[in-house]
Formats: C-alpha cells, sequence, structure tokens
C-alpha cells in the first residue's frame, strides 16, 4: 500500500473543520449600520412554507386590463421564472382566468424580521423596465449607498428618442464579462433582443457610432456606452459596477419587464406553518443528538476508522448545509422544506453505511492475518465498489426527482405545484448530500485512514477493528 504522508489527516480534519463552522455560522463584518456577508450560514437558509410560514397573493392585470388566457399563463410563468431565479423551489401558483387572477404563495426571505406581507410581496412583482436610449441628457444627479454618481429622469433628446425597451428584451440573464481596457472581470447582464429588437439596435448602432447610447432601469441611468461598433446579431449587455446578486436580481426584474400586462395586488395575506421553528430546533436537537450516539457507536465498534468517520459525517453535513445556505453571497439560499430535512437524514444515513462497509471490510482483512497495510489497502479496495453501486443508485433516484419534479415541468400539471416543490427540495437534498458522501465518506475517509496509520504508535490492529492478537 502506499503511504499516505502524516500530515495529511491533520490537514483534511481542519479543512472539514472550517468547512463545518463556516457553513453553520457563516462569516460576517458589520460597517455601522450595515451588515456584509462574506460567507452564508445556516441562519440564510430561506424556509419553506411548512416551516416558518409564508405570503399568498392574488395578483391582477392592471388599469382594468381584459386579460386572454395566454397572456394570464404568461404572466403565471414569468413570474414562476422569478421564484426559479431567486431559488424559491417551494411554492404554489395558478390561474384564475375567469377572474383574471393569479395566486401566489410563497416563502419568507431569509432573516425576515418585520413579516409585511405587503413588502414581501414585492420580491415577486417588482418589475424593472429596462430602455436603451440616445445620448444622457438627465434631469438630476445624486449619490447612491456607495458614493457613486446617480443620475435620474431622462430629459431631451434623451427621453423622446428610445432605441429599445422592455418588450424588445427576450432574454436576461447574468453573466462575467473582462472589460476591454482593464482585463478585470465584472458582473453584467446579457439580454438576447427579439426580432424586431435586433433590426432597431443594428440601425441604431450604425448610425450613433462613436456617440452614447444610454441604458435606463425605470428613470435611473445605469449604463452609458459609447458605440464601438455595429451590433447585428441581437445580443447586448448592461454593465456597470454590479455585484453577482445585483446582477442576478436586476436580470430577473428586465425578465419580469416583459410582463404581457402590468400587475396590482388585489388580495395579500400569510400563511401559516404546519410544523413551525420550535418544532425545527427540536429536530436540530434530535439531530445532534443522533450524532453523538453514532459517533460513540462507529468509535466503539470499530476504533479509528470509527474515529475518522465522524470527521467523514460532519464534513458530508457541512458540505450540504452550504449548498442549502447559499455558501457564498453571490448567491441565493436554497428554499429548505421539511422533505428537505428528510433528504438530509437519508442522505447521512447513506454516509454512515458507506463508512460502516469500509471499517468492516479492514476488520476482516485484518482478522483474516494480513498485515495492517494490507487490510487497510484490500478493505478499501473491496468496499469501493459496494459504496459506489449503493450510491449511483441513489444518485439516480435523486436526479431523476430533481429532473422531473422540478419546476416548470410536464408532471406539474398532473401532481400540482405544491407536490412539485416537496419532492424536488427532497431530491435536491439527497443529491448534495451523497455527492458529499462521494467526497468525504470515500475520498478523505480513506486519505485520514492511510494517514493516521503511519503513526507508529497507532499501529495496532486492534485499533483499526482487528483482534488483539
Amino acid at each position: 500500500m502506499k503511504r499516505v504522508k502524516k500530515p495529511v489527516f491533520f490537514i483534511v480534519a481542519v479543512l472539514i473543520l472550517a468547512l463545518a463552522v463556516t457553513s453553520v455560522f457563516g462569516i460576517y463584518t458589520q460597517n455601522g449600520d450595515t451588515k456584509e456577508t462574506w460567507i452564508k450560514g445556516i441562519s440564510d437558509i430561506r424556509w419553506g412554507i411548512d416551516i416558518r410560514g409564508g405570503v399568498e397573493a392574488t395578483f391582477s392585470p392592471a388599469d382594468g386590463v381584459d386579460a386572454t388566457d395566454e397572456q394570464l399563463e404568461s404572466a403565471k410563468a414569468i413570474i414562476e421564472l422569478r421564484m426559479v431565479s431567486k431559488n424559491i423551489t417551494d411554492y404554489e401558483i395558478y390561474t384564475d382566468a375567469a377572474n383574471d387572477k393569479i395566486i401566489v404563495r410563497f416563502p419568507w426571505k431569509s432573516g425576515e424580521a418585520d413579516f409585511d406581507p405587503e413588502t414581501a410581496i414585492k420580491e415577486i412583482s417588482a418589475t424593472a423596465l429596462p430602455t436603451f436610449r440616445e445620448g444622457m441628457s438627465f434631469e438630476s444627479q445624486s449619490v447612491d449607498a456607495d458614493g457613486m454618481p446617480l443620475y435620474q429622469v431622462p430629459t431631451g433628446e434623451t427621453a423622446e428618442k428610445i432605441i429599445l425597451q422592455g418588450d424588445d428584451v427576450v432574454e436576461a440573464i447574468p453573466v462575467m464579462e473582462q472589460d476591454a481596457t482593464t482585463g478585470e472581470y465584472k458582473y453584467a447582464i446579457s439580454l438576447k433582443l427579439s426580432e424586431a429588437g435586433t433590426e432597431k439596435f443594428a440601425e441604431a448602432t450604425e448610425r450613433l457610432m462613436g456617440d452614447i447610447i444610454s441604458i435606463w432601469m425605470d428613470d435611473i441611468m445605469i449604463s452609458y456606452p459609447t458605440v464601438g461598433a455595429k451590433i447585428t446579431n441581437g445580443e447586448a449587455s448592461i454593465t456597470g459596477n454590479f455585484t453577482a446578486l445585483e446582477a442576478s436580481e436586476l436580470a430577473a426584474k428586465i425578465q419580469g419587464g416583459a410582463l404581457p400586462f402590468a400587475l396590482e395586488t388585489s388580495n395579500f395575506s400569510t400563511v401559516n406553518p404546519t410544523l413551525g421553528m420550535k418544532s425545527l430546533d427540536a429536530m436540530a436537537i434530535a439531530g445532534v443528538i443522533a450524532l453523538i450516539v453514532i459517533s460513540i457507536f462507529m468509535i466503539i465498534v470499530f476504533k479509528i476508522p470509527g474515529f475518522v468517520a465522524v470527521f467523514a459525517l460532519i464534513g458530508q453535513m457541512a458540505i450540504t448545509f452550504a449548498a442549502v445556505s447559499g455558501y457564498f453571497g453571490g448567491f441565493n439560499s436554497f428554499t429548505m422544506t421539511l422533505p428537505g430535512i428528510a433528504g438530509i437524514i437519508l442522505s447521512v444515513g447513506v454516509g454512515v453505511d458507506a463508512n460502516i462497509i469500509t471499517a468492516s471490510r479492514i476488520k476482516e482483512e485484518l482478522n483474516s492475518g494480513k498485515t495492517l497495510d494490507g487490510a487497510i489497502h484490500k478493505g478499501c479496495s473491496n468496499s469501493l465498489w459496494s459504496i459506489i453501486d449503493g450510491n449511483v443508485t441513489i444518485l439516480i433516484v435523486a436526479l431523476m426527482l430533481i429532473g422531473v419534479f422540478g419546476p416548470s415541468n410536464i408532471l406539474s400539471k398532473i401532481f400540482g405545484e405544491s407536490t412539485t416543490g416537496a419532492i424536488y427540495s427532497f431530491g435536491y437534498t439527497l443529491l448534495v448530500g451523497v455527492i458529499g458522501n462521494f467526497i468525504m465518506g470515500v475520498f478523505c475517509s480513506r486519505l485520514m485512514i492511510k494517514s493516521l496509520s503511519g503513526f507508529k504508535a497507532l499501529r495496532k490492529k486492534w485499533l483499526f477493528g482487528g483482534s488483539d492478537k
């Protein structure tokens, strides 16, 4: 067996513990009244309606518009896209064509303190109307929260000559683009234009070569690039000093700006949770107790492999928490529901099973008379395919649940949106947990076991589950 260097155990263990601590508690800084998130923790998780409750809202076309069935379905699809872009998977959305209404239910935001449904509704109903205009004349100037200049209300030729507007945009997605001058990568919004928008933009960029085309979001100018070439491919971009989250949210608002009619909220109310946060706290305490009991059992029965398995399980859960919370600040948290918690519990059981298989195979090889190095090598080798077979079948099931029951799929019309969200949540956490098991329970645990076997004081068969002989 190829020896693994002794420090590897400590390096891997420290990395696992660091991931566990940061994924649970996050990393934040406070600048006056502003809290800046560097790494998200459990407190940033967006809990589902069943755990924390949420909002129910009824939207109707504004200004007495008599919407067609097709327009209602289009508006529903855009609201659903807004949900998905924010990783809100625990939602329900229906259309009432007879009364021209769209009914939506969705959970509170993470860290919500006021629980004001009217404010929460703005998260999904707010739209931003993008316009591309000639020149950059504006009525007033102020500064934003970062001290950057803010240009407001177009005037003169800029107000009169609109090149593109919301209905010319087919798609808006956040991207990273390299600055041609500095070479620095920055966040931007990539726009795909309609056929009519492509023709208008090609004509304008040819006519205004060397001049400014300003980009406005409602009445605020957010960018004012100089035209350097004729653009005929129907693609444009909005650049500025965006963070990843700002670019993502702005792209979602622009996409929402393509609504076939303006929406107004005709009714809203809060939705009470079926489980509640106190029950969640009780589940968390039960989970910690279960982890302690499992850890004691593993250490008593399998000694060093059991001790290593504890680190592997902690690392696996840390990966799951990180994937759910939106570990890095540029990403939204995943909506955690009760079925999602069930997926985490099941994946932890799979992780325990993987570590027991490896430890048992090592123990069997030691009891058959092999040397310590030979038993570790053979035990890890013989257990690998058993673990892979079991995990791959679960991976396939999880992927099917995500693919078939994810947002906007064909079975949503059969089973309903609420069922879809619940099953999707279960599949997501199960998938992430099994991937975490591959990383921690298969790769990292083997490294740590082989590293510990290099210490002279630990090179005793009974410390790896064998007999005392």
